[in-house]
């Protein structure tokens, strides 16, 4: 795990060189993951100004491919403001990818990452740049547990506790001594992205917290606090699988990156169809059926129980809709078709052989997932 330290001093680190600038070039570069945010653009570009009157800066819209037209009005701002532009994703979702991206696109030696609802108070980029620009820190991060910060107006009593307990989970299980980890609200010198980018998850939604978890190296951090804003315009992004993707996250870095996040997902939703299997393999039997029969039947229900879910999670980022649903049904089930036909052999053996029919069924399903996997990775949600 890595080594956090939060520091106050003015004193530069031996490794960490000043920040240096080419004239004309942008100081900052503020990144602001989009979907569906046009009623807030124009609004955040002339707080942006307004609070940034003495620096060198642009703002990085990077949109999911909104359906509202947010993407135009980035472009109608920018046509006007050099210091304006957009990235516009096309069949890949995800915050923490889009903040990846967006970071990745800059040339300025200070990267900050915020929100496009107007939650987060841009009145603090100027003291988190004065912070690294003085060397006291790599990161600065906006808190809401901090002092006089609070996020009790922009804040369900839920999600508040839930954030709570999210925080506290990332301070015991990845030993990280910050009071908001879960912050969507930070700066940071771009030269730490960069040299973590490999590893960092493209799902979810915190990637503050994958970044400092991921770095190999100190990370100088100081914290500031903020009040978190109700939101003025369209709705949250977060749903209830962004719990089971913050719990992926933890895992994953507690592993050393050694089980994925969307591997974890995947074995999730895997174990859930090897109880729909048994659950139609032990209801088939004992209606006179031969085992070859109901073991058919029940890995089919449970391939199909498999894809839904895992579109509907797993790949969420790549979910497939409508008649690509279909198609992604059809194209799945004749790649595992070789699962089936190796499980239901390996399976009837088994159970011929007096072997227990969960036994059997269980041995069936293990071969069939190991060919799902294999198929949902490569081939069925294959990114376009």
């Amino acid at each position: 795990m890595n080594k956090v330290a939060q520091q106050g001093g003015g004193v530069l680190a031996d490794n960490v060189l000043p920040i240096m600038t080419g004239r004309g070039g942008a100081e900052l570069t503020i990144v602001v993951p989009t979907l569906n945010e046009r009623a807030n653009i124009s609004l955040l570009v002339d707080r942006l100004r307004q609070s940034l009157p003495l620096l060198e800066w642009e703002v990085v819209f990077v949109d999911d491919d909104s359906k509202d037209g947010t993407m135009l009005a980035v472009r109608d701002i920018a046509a006007s403001d050099h210091r304006v532009r957009g990235i516009r994703r096309i069949a890949r979702r995800g915050l923490a990818g889009a903040c990846l991206e967006g970071i990745l696109s800059s040339s300025a030696p200070i990267v900050a990452v915020m929100d496009g609802d107007l939650q987060h108070d841009e009145t603090c980029l100027s003291t988190m740049f004065a912070v690294l620009q003085r060397g006291e820190a790599d990161l600065v991060i906006a808190s809401r547990y901090q002092g006089n910060g609070g996020a009790h107006g922009g804040f369900t009593k839920l999600r508040s506790n839930a954030s709570r307990l999210a925080t506290r989970l990332a301070r015991v299980l990845l030993r990280t001594q910050i009071d908001d980890p879960m912050s969507g609200f930070f700066m940071l010198r771009r030269e730490i992205v960069e040299a973590v980018a490999p590893r960092l998850s493209r799902q979810g939604f915190k990637i503050l917290l994958d970044i400092v978890a991921s770095s190999p190296t100190t990370i100088r951090i100081r914290e500031i606090p903020y009040v978190f804003a109700p939101r003025l315009h369209g709705q949250s992004k977060l749903d209830s699988l962004v719990a089971l993707e913050y719990a992926g996250l933890l895992v994953s870095k507690m592993s050393g990156d050694l089980i994925s996040t969307r591997f974890l997902a995947f074995g999730l939703v895997g174990s859930a169809g090897v109880v729909v299997h048994l659950s139609v393999l032990h209801a088939l039997l004992p209606h006179g059926l031969s085992f070859a029969v109901a073991q058919t039947a029940a890995m089919f229900t449970a391939m199909a129980f498999n894809y839904t879910l895992n579109n509907a999670f797993t790949y969420r980022d790549q979910r497939r809709r409508g008649w690509r649903f279909l198609t992604g049904l059809l194209m799945f089930s004749a790649l595992c078709s070789f699962g089936v036909v190796a499980g239901v052999g390996v399976s009837t053996l088994l159970y011929s052989g007096h072997s227990r029919w969960w036994v059997a069924g269980l041995a069936g399903a293990i071969v069939g997932s190991a060919w799902n996997y294999i198929t949902n990775s490569a081939i069925t949600w294959r990114r376009q």
